[in-house]
């Protein structure tokens, strides 16, 4: 009877995972797609440990790629369960998978679960190292539930560590669903018609004592000269780094050398699943000789004798178990002679050979996926109503509510502007934020103003507000007592208004908002949506507090997909910014690798297929907010190590660059009034101070892809087109206000100072003084080491 409880929504699944060739692997994908078929309303998916050195192409249902050594991917696992409201996590616990020898690693991840934990153990050892005791201990600690796969682990658990037997149950190895099979119907397929078929398949590596199955083989073929040894599967990838097939090839030798070679074959390869099942079927007895004692389950003995096989089998724990009562021989560890007497004594007596088929097959119908996933539903509801041994408020550190970003870990951020530095900042005064509070109300930043007076006749719009989240995070941080400060106040009611522009049914955001809180459509621009990603990315990364990286996770998770149904390239340049940023926190969520790839890839396709030898850029115009472009795929290029995306990207940006500079050297972005058509004439007004705060950005952005100083003075180029350095000799900005002017007209600055322009200086001036500082930094550090 299944356990009460409120439904489960989404089931995280923690271990090795296909296409990774190992038998964790392959049983952390099948349990996650058997809970799957038990739980039909659920969303079941995968964390996959990757290893040193290796990489893999993993299906769309691995949510997350964690790379074993890295100490600090542990922890941000647990963010990302958090942020994607895991329900449960199903941590398949092995030694070795977690990079180090006792895996202690994972204990970072569970000590920061907020979801109820339940671990398979796969190993349970009854004579554990220290470490490996303490380790285990931990993870007891830290589970609601633990499910091991024979009553031998169940013992020690109780014994050793003295778990109460509520907490532990025991779910065998789950084995496909699969007919019993007549054994002569299927060995044409290896060529073995009109032969007795011995078959052990697996990983091949020296603990599986395939050496004393072959010494065996003299004395069985002497009584069975039909006989032929099937040793099926690739060798063990860890050994063949290490060793390469030596172990492969002294067995070949082994066999030679006894006379046998004839009878024993090795089939290297690692077989899919309907190819393994008709290998078990061929078979006539399974073979698992295996040297360790000690071993808590096997997932080959599990699939042969699920499918009706008749075993012999070293006495291991799960052997000794499962074969128990007659349904299958066990034999001592490294012994030949037995192994051949069990063999030539099954193969004599067909009576006994054919009731031991039946036993197992009977029993291996509760060894079935689908009841085996039938079974961890219910432990999972189970550990939702029952707390782990942990303290059930855990142990946090006081934090302090705070504003903008989190502490820097040390490496230059891809997109947006660094917290601001107490570092040389080369005269870029800190910002104004006057107008900006006059701009903020307590719905949200006011789209327009007269002079620098609110214009309240035209409302809100969702492009100021995600502009102006993304300011927030750029802000010094202030701290829970300065309630009154402006940052606090922009962050939160810019986040609010992003949250409220969302539209769950259309699955698109608003965009723009009456004065009186009216949104005027259902679906805003496509712009506008891209622009919320992007700072739903910034702040999923950045944000100080935990509670807003997780809304805007919750958030990024629904709207980002979206962007590929956009058919505005500025749209996938500003979600491509967004994810980007995201990643640069989260580099193994590989649902955002995978739309970060396809974003950039359009983006660089359009610019590939479109330059020509005077037009190096993305479309057949030049229009607004131009130079976001090639920052987000310079960006992307840099984040996936794709130097097709950043170089092309670079050359876009320089092109850029060149026509927007006037004869007398001063920025001269491309004007709003008509913008510029290949082959028609490039407007030179009205000149929108959004375009000089994209090219700083980007501008910066090449500057650290390509460590060229040039890109840091045509940042400062763009920059001063704010403080006069333009072709009227009139500055934007304002200095009484803070605030910026909406354009440069053919003969005037337009007066009015809107949240647009406003926001865009604000960025623009954060994001210089955050690249200056950091230049300093640099050559201040090149001095010293110069010194030394």
């Amino acid at each position: 009877m299944n356990s009460p409880g409120p439904p489960l929504h989404r089931i995280a699944f923690l271990g090795n995972h296909p296409p990774r060739i190992c038998g964790l692997a392959t049983f952390t994908g099948d349990l996650r797609t058997a809970v799957a078929g038990a739980a039909p309303g659920a969303e079941c998916f995968a964390l996959a440990m990757t290893d040193v050195a290796a990489s893999y192409a993993y299906p769309p249902e691995v949510w997350l790629e964690i790379a074993d050594n890295d100490v600090n991917a542990y922890s941000r696992a647990a963010e990302f369960l958090r942020d994607v409201n895991a329900d449960v996590l199903c941590v398949q616990h092995e030694y070795g998978i977690f990079g180090d020898a006792d895996g202690e690693r994972v204990l970072a991840l569970l000590e920061r679960a907020s979801m109820p934990v339940v671990a398979t153990l796969h190993t349970v050892l009854d004579r554990p190292t220290s470490g490996q005791l303490r380790v285990m201990q931990q993870i007891i600690r830290h589970a609601g539930r633990l499910v091991v796969m024979t009553k031998r682990s169940q013992q020690i658990l109780s014994g050793v560590h003295g778990v109460p037997a509520k907490r532990i149950t025991v779910i065998p190895h789950g084995i496909p669903e699969m007919p019993a099979m007549v054994p002569d119907g299927h060995k044409a397929e290896f060529d073995a018609v009109g032969r007795t078929v011995l078959l052990t398949f697996g990983l091949l590596s020296p603990g599986k004592g395939i050496e004393h199955a072959i010494r065996a083989m003299p004395l069985i073929v002497a009584s069975r000269p039909d006989v032929l040894y099937l040793v099926l599967g690739a060798t063990h990838p860890n050994i063949r780094r290490r060793e390469g097939e030596a172990h492969r090839a002294s067995l070949k030798r082994l066999a030679e050398d006894l006379g046998v070679g004839r009878h024993v074959r090795f089939l290297d390869r690692f077989v899919d699943l309907p190819t393994l099942t008709r290998a078990i079927a061929a078979a006539d007895i399974y073979l698992t000789p295996y040297l360790n004692e000690a071993q808590s389950v096997s997932g080959t003995l599990a699939y042969s004798f699920g499918m009706g096989k008749a075993v012999v089998s070293t006495s291991y724990w799960h052997a000794a178990e499962l074969l128990a009562e007659d349904r299958g021989v066990l034999v001592p560890v490294a012994d030949p002679m037995a192994i051949a007497t069990a063999v030539v004594g099954l193969l004599a007596d067909p009576p006994r050979l054919d009731a031991m088929r039946k036993a197992a097959y009977a029993t291996g119908r509760e060894m079935l996926w689908s009841r085996i996933g039938e079974r961890y539903m219910d432990v999972f509801r189970q550990a939702r109503l029952a707390p782990p041994l942990r303290n059930s408020s855990l142990e946090r550190s006081p934090t302090t509510r705070t504003v903008g970003s989190r502490p820097s870990d040390g490496k230059a951020r891809l997109t947006g502007a660094a917290p601001a530095s107490e570092a040389k900042t080369d005269g870029i005064a800190e910002p104004n934020l006057t107008h900006l509070a006059r701009l903020l109300d307590s719905t949200g930043i006011a789209q327009h103003a007269t002079q620098a007076v609110v214009n309240r006749n035209h409302g809100y719009c969702l492009d100021d507000n995600t502009r102006g989240l993304l300011l927030a995070l750029a802000l010094p941080p202030f701290d829970a007592n300065s309630t009154s400060a402006l940052p606090v106040k922009l962050l939160d009611r810019t986040a609010a208004f992003v949250q409220h522009a969302w539209n769950s049914e259309a699955r698109r955001f608003h965009n723009f908002m009456s004065y009186d809180r009216r949104w005027l459509e259902d679906v805003g621009s496509d712009d506008s949506h891209g622009r919320a990603v992007w700072a739903l990315g910034a702040v999923a990364a950045r944000a100080a507090d935990p509670s807003h990286r997780t809304w805007a996770y919750g958030l990024l998770e629904q709207s980002a997909p979206r962007a590929l149904d956009l058919t505005s390239l500025r749209a996938w340049a500003f979600a491509l910014l967004g994810v980007v940023e995201y990643l640069a926190a989260r580099p193994g969520d590989l649902r955002f690798l995978r739309l970060r790839n396809l974003l950039a890839e359009r983006l660089y396709d359009h610019l590939r297929g479109n330059r020509r030898p005077d037009w190096t850029w993305f479309e057949d115009v030049v229009a607004y907010d131009n130079a976001r472009l090639p920052q987000a795929l310079i960006a992307a290029g840099n984040q996936a190590g794709n130097a097709e995306w950043s170089g092309l990207a670079v050359q876009a940006l320089n092109w850029l660059c060149q026509v927007q500079r006037a004869e007398a050297g001063h920025f001269r972005p491309v004007g709003s009034n008509g913008f510029w058509r290949r082959g028609g004439l490039c407007a030179t007004h009205d000149q929108q101070p959004l375009e000089a705060s994209a090219t700083v950005a980007a501008c910066l952005m090449a500057w650290r892809s390509t460590d060229e100083s040039d890109w840091l003075t045509e940042a400062q180029r763009a920059f001063a087109w704010f403080l006069g350095d333009n072709d009227l000799g009139q500055p934007l900005h304002d200095a009484v206000t803070g605030g910026c002017h909406d354009g440069l007209l053919c003969d005037r600055v337009n007066g009015n100072q809107g949240a647009e322009s406003t926001l865009a200086f604000l960025m623009a001036t954060m994001e210089l003084r955050a690249a200056l500082a950091e230049a300093a930094s640099r050559l201040d550090a090149g001095f010293a080491q110069a010194a030394q």
